[in-house]
């Protein structure tokens, strides 16, 4: 997969001077934004200070990026994730330590929203790391995805059901509509969001500042960022903003990913298949795209031919399993438990607990299934303690309906004993 990207940012109409910085390594495959913020054009020195520091820590671990570029065993995504966390840290150290000795930069601080692209070939994956309230959007098969969570008043107060987006501009609070609740710099150190996801052809991003942003039309941001040549897309969303009002800097960078050379690929196919399969599942349902994206980040694919095993009885229980495509049996000695299709999963007691699998499952036909192990969910859950809060909640609903159904059965078990070892289904059948 090929990129093509560029970049533009203005004044805005109602500023007198620039305070967002933006940034292009094409080496580094790195894009960022940041937003700056103080008196005495103190934002405009914490924006640029902060991408010049996390371009240079970054290309400090390019031995590291190369690595993982050439699918080297021994490097893996989270380490990717913590040289972006570092490259912020060290950014907001050098902002904090300019500001202290200059008294009349006090307080100066900005946001820094960074995409690294790293990989090779078919098999691209995205880094982000985040502070602030800019934002990454990413365009793919005309829906548009928010991948950052602004650090904002705003939206903390709508998070925590304080008033809904509805409600902002006619909200008491509508004065601190700007104010954001992280920034680099402001402290000698900053909490980082930090996330990971497999890039597919097609996809199309916008990094950009909330003075972009605030004239986004979500519906129409896909068209916009494929349309015409690359070069012009930031120039027509700048055109766009200003045109709005221009309230603010306006920073806009957009890449493109080709659809070219890997659009059938096996890696590819199976990025999407994950995705399809996860969304449609009941454990999942409540997921944003980006939580979403997490789990499919930890989910494996696997092939099995007819008849074969996929776990058996007594064998310790490791992982869940979702049928992607072919059907499995579910089997008790020889009798047939159950026989599963596409979209229906089992095992799924192995993500919470340690035990013996039940049963014996055993592929029907050929048979993909995604695999999800239980060390990585668990990890993943203590990173992502809202995810968390809503897998867990979805869960407690599946075993919810399992144990109705087990009682049922039961129930019917013990009716049909006193009626000579039938149930009344059977009585009716024979009648």
């Amino acid at each position: 997969m090929e990129l093509s990207f560029a970049a533009a940012t203005d004044v805005g109409r109602q500023r007198n001077h620039n305070e967002d910085n933006f940034l292009i390594d094409k080496k580094l495959r790195l894009f960022m934004v940041a937003d700056g913020m103080g008196g005495h054009a103190a934002g405009e020195v914490a924006s640029s200070i902060a991408v010049h520091e996390i371009r240079d820590a970054v290309n400090n671990k390019k031995d590291l990026l190369d690595r993982y570029r050439v699918d080297h065993p021994g490097v893996q995504p989270y380490e990717i994730l913590q040289v972006l966390e570092h490259a912020v840290q060290e950014a907001c150290g050098a902002v904090f330590r300019r500001a202290q000795a200059e008294p009349d930069k006090r307080g100066m601080g900005t946001t820094a929203t960074v995409l690294l692209i790293a990989g090779t070939g078919d098999h691209l994956r995205g880094f982000i790391a985040h502070v602030g309230d800019s934002r990454v959007y990413l365009a793919r098969q005309n829906q548009v995805h928010v991948l950052t969570e602004d650090h904002s008043l705003m939206n903390e107060l709508v998070r925590r059901g304080k008033l809904n987006r509805e409600q902002i501009e006619t909200s008491p609070y509508k004065q601190y509509k700007n104010a954001v609740t992280r920034a680099v710099g402001v402290n000698g150190s900053v909490e980082v969001d930090t996330f990971d996801f497999d890039i597919l052809p097609g996809d199309r991003f916008l990094i950009c500042s909330d003075g972009m942003y605030a004239y986004v039309d979500e519906g129409e941001l896909p068209r916009q960022l494929a349309d015409g040549e690359v070069k012009e897309v930031p120039k027509r969303l700048v055109e766009v903003a200003n045109k709005g009002g221009g309230h603010d800097n306006i920073t806009a960078v957009v890449i493109r990913v080709s659809t070219t050379s890997a659009e059938l690929s096996p890696k590819t196919s199976e990025v999407g298949l994950k995705l399809d399969v996860l969304k449609g599942m009941q454990m999942f349902r409540f997921l944003s795209f980006k939580e979403l994206a997490q789990v499919a980040a930890i989910a494996q694919s696997s092939e099995f031919a007819k008849d074969q095993t996929v776990f058996s009885v007594g064998q310790p229980g490791d992982a869940m399993y979702i049928v992607a495509s072919g059907s499995v049996k579910l089997l008790k000695g020889d009798s047939l438990v159950a026989e599963l299709g596409r979209g229906h999963h089992f095992g799924e007691l192995a993500l919470v607990e340690r035990s013996s699998r039940s049963l014996t499952a055993i592929a029907s036909e050929p048979t993909r299934l995604v695999v999800i192990g239980r060390k990585d969910f668990l990890d993943l859950i203590k990173r992502e303690p809202a995810a968390a809060v809503k897998m867990l909640w979805s869960f407690v609903q599946v075993l919810g309906q399992r144990l109705r159904k087990t009682n049922d059965d039961l129930a019917d078990a013990l009716h049909g004993d006193k009626h000579g070892g039938k149930t009344e289904t059977d009585n009716l059948a024979q009648e």
